[in-house]
């Protein structure tokens, strides 16, 4: 690519363009110094409540509040690393034109899709996101994707034998046709514009899908319906020994662009599927293994300058995609520090005003452009283009692999289905390679925790390099969003098991991060990693004013005092600034309220049992796994999603905080208006009830399904008993404090 850099600096191309958000930057840097006066105030009243107690329990009190306004404030600091200098880029994709004028001009391409799960994740989704990135506007013969099966499925490789039939005709039709929704299934249910040549896609789709989910649900595939030797030889390798956790390598190449062709004469994309070798006594590390392993597979095969990643229901929005990462890559003033283009994570799908918050917006739309204006954006897992060699080591720091076949500079001199090629490609997805190597340390993604995709980006950028955040207006890639509680719950609770797992290692962002990429970048990744500290403060302001309602007791300053004004300005202030960067971003009222009721929630929950878990694992009384998030759409689930009903359905014990939390906060709210209109003293208990109020405003979905609904979805019997007796036994507990 060095060629191509040279000729755009020469032409003054220009590929891209930035620039910083002044009036933010002035307005976000005036009110951190306003609200960081107000937040010092607080503790000069904290620490005087403290030097002055009345009684065990008034210190109780302020010691828990103490600790918690001080998670607080910690976390708002980390928070502003974001706000100091937002930076917004734009492509020029045009300009490219003047610079690759034929195939041979772009630079090779590999596309790594993982996939875990048949049944969570249904290979359908995964065939139609790789159909989505075969499709680009790309020369294809510079294509190349792999998939790598972690499941080890025969239907899912039997999906992708069908997929790659079906590739000869969908490209074609894409390129004839000029369309941009590339994932077949997204295209049928947009697409208005029907005659002859649509209504045969279709049906050509629909037929593959039907036959594709017939032996899904039959848990194998006929033998009639293998295409020749070649086919029934790999499928055969699934005898009765074969599981997900112990299995031989299979490496099958279901098309080569240099000999395979669509029915216009054009070559075919590279398309491998990949299932590395798996034993019960070898560690895999999780997706991170299963990239490693893809990184050496492609390294063997085609070994591409770069390289995307994608989750398996990822699938690619805007054909467009690979030119406007040309436009950073192939940018000389870039190109020295440049090691990943990140696209924001979109979804599709999302309920009306996303009830769980499934859009996640802070962390994949409102954040980045701040720490792009520091040294870029982190890692989401998914729809970034890496330059490959950003795993060997950093910018001016070459590591070499223990194979010169493995690097990134090695060229390929043979076609990928000659002996000498597979036979290495084999080798190198064996479960013992890794052995004794500097594979998931030094090389390729890092292992140590199980959010690689966090964990990777951190480690890329303190060695050195940087990266850029592309948002265009057309989205680049669209995921699925989980449609229960249990789901959403249950990927947070990974990351927060992940995110402790990088706090408690040698890189920690507090200390590692800040030292290795400066105090701004080290407190934006700090403010991930310490995420679960979420369920300190959000616990304690969820039971502690309500218990002390209960009991009479006051434990804010009341509406007269001064010192209240500086809690309703931290309040206020908070909030407040929270929403007005959510509606900037296209969010709206009703979103913003799910999406703080949502991280609510979480702290009570995932963030918490996370943190647990991560705990007992620590000291050897746990052990947890990797969870695969369903894709598999209920139909009945579904119904209550779009009505936006919470869905609980299932027993957890992750709920059991949040209906605590949803009947100690209607219990204090009532005694506590009781005593304020029978007793007097409503200044003393009105902060205490504002608290109160603001958060039975946000249990009213579990109200609703605790006691309001009859449908499959609502609080099961036992959840709600043992909460209410849980309850209960707090509040009793709390009489002795107060």
């Amino acid at each position: 690519m060095e060629d191509i850099r040279a000729r755009a600096a020469a032409k003054a191309l220009p590929l891209n363009s930035q620039r910083i958000s002044r009036r933010a930057t002035v307005f976000n840097r005036f009110f951190a110094a306003i609200y960081g006066g107000a937040i010092l105030a607080l503790f000069y009243y904290h620490v005087a409540s403290l030097l002055k107690p009345t009684s065990l329990g008034s210190f109780f009190v302020s010691v828990s509040l103490f600790i918690s306004d001080l998670v607080l404030a910690f976390m708002w600091v980390t928070a502003q690393s974001f706000r100091m200098n937002p930076l917004h880029r734009r492509e020029y994709p045009g300009n490219l034109k003047e610079l690759l004028k034929k195939d041979s001009d772009f630079p090779a391409l590999d596309v790594f899709i993982c996939t875990a799960d048949q049944y969570k994740e249904p290979p359908i989704n995964v065939v139609n996101t790789a159909l989505s990135v075969m499709a680009y506007d790309y020369p294809t013969c510079k294509i190349s994707v792999y998939v790598s099966d972690d499941g080890g499925s025969a239907l899912t490789l039997f999906a992708f034998m069908e997929a790659a039939r079906f590739a000869a005709e969908w490209l074609p039709f894409c390129r004839e046709n000029d369309v941009v929704d590339r994932n077949p299934a997204a295209f049928f249910v947009s697409n208005k514009d029907w005659n002859t040549r649509t209504d045969r896609m279709k049906e050509m789709y629909e037929k593959m899908k039907m036959k594709v989910e017939k032996f899904l649900k039959e848990g194998k595939v006929g033998e009639e319906f293998m295409n020749g030797e070649e086919e029934r030889m790999v499928l055969d390798k699934w005898t009765n020994s074969f599981t997900p956790q112990h299995h031989p390598t299979v490496i099958h190449v279901l098309s080569e662009s240099s000999k395979n062709t669509d029915i216009t004469g054009e070559s075919l994309p590279n398309l491998i599927y990949v299932s590395r070798q798996k034993s019960k006594t070898s560690r895999h590390h999780f997706k991170a293994g299963a990239l490693n392993t893809l990184l050496r597979v492609s390294a063997t095969m085609t070994n591409a300058p770069i390289i995307l990643t994608l989750d398996c229901d990822m699938y690619s929005n805007d054909p467009q995609t690979p030119a406007r990462v040309l436009c950073y890559l192939l940018d000389a003033k870039l190109a020295t520090h440049l090691g990943y283009v990140q696209f924001p994570q979109h979804f599709h799908g999302v309920s009306k005003n996303d009830i769980y918050g499934g859009e996640l917006k802070r962390p994949y739309i409102i954040n980045p452009p701040g720490m792009d204006g520091l040294l870029g954006p982190d890692y989401f897992g998914t729809g970034c283009f890496f330059v490959r060699r950003i795993f060997f080591g950093g910018p001016f720091s070459f590591q070499s692999p223990e194979l010169s076949q493995l690097g990134p500079n090695h060229v390929v001199g043979k076609p990928i289905k000659s002996p000498q090629i597979l036979e290495l490609a084999h080798r190198v997805a064996g479960c013992d390679y890794e052995t004794n190597t500097q594979w998931g340390y030094k090389l390729g993604f890092k292992y140590g925790s199980v959010v690689e995709d966090f964990f990777s980006g951190y480690r890329f950028q303190s060695e050195g390099w940087r990266s850029v955040f592309c948002n265009p207006n057309r989205a680049a890639f669209y995921g699925d969003v989980p449609i229960n509680l249990p789901d959403a719950l249950n990927q947070i609770k990974r990351w927060a098991i992940g995110l402790l797992e990088v706090i408690f290692s040698n890189y920690s962002p507090i200390t590692f991060g800040v030292r290795s990429m400066g105090l701004l970048m080290g407190f934006s990744y700090a403010h991930y990693a310490f995420w679960p500290m979420w369920s300190i403060p959000v616990a304690v302001y969820g039971f502690l004013p309500q218990l002390a309602l209960i009991n009479g007791a006051a434990i804010f300053p009341n509406v007269w005092d001064p010192w209240f004004l500086v809690y309703a300005f931290l309040f206020v202030g908070a909030y407040g600034q929270d929403l007005l960067e959510f509606v900037v971003v296209g969010g709206t009222f009703r979103k913003w309220w799910n999406d703080q009721r949502m991280w609510s929630v979480r702290a009570l929950s995932c963030l918490l049992f996370g943190t647990m878990e991560f705990v007992l694992k620590s000291v050897g009384f746990s052990n947890f796994g990797f969870n695969v998030t369903s894709k598999v759409m209920d139909p009945e689930q579904s119904k209550r999603y779009e009505e936006e009903l919470f869905e609980f359905g299932v027993f957890s014990p992750m709920f059991v905080p949040i209906v605590m939390v949803a009947t100690v906060n209607l219990a204090g709210g009532v005694i506590g208006i009781w005593r304020s209109c029978g007793g007097g003293g409503w200044e003393e208990m009105l902060p205490q009830l504002l608290v109160v109020g603001f958060a039975v405003a946000n249990c009213w979905p579990v109200y609703e399904a605790m006691a309001l609904r009859n449908d499959g979805g609502k609080v099961p019997p036992k959840i709600t008993f043992l909460s209410l007796f849980l309850a209960l036994l707090l509040c009793y507990f709390a009489a002795f404090l107060f």
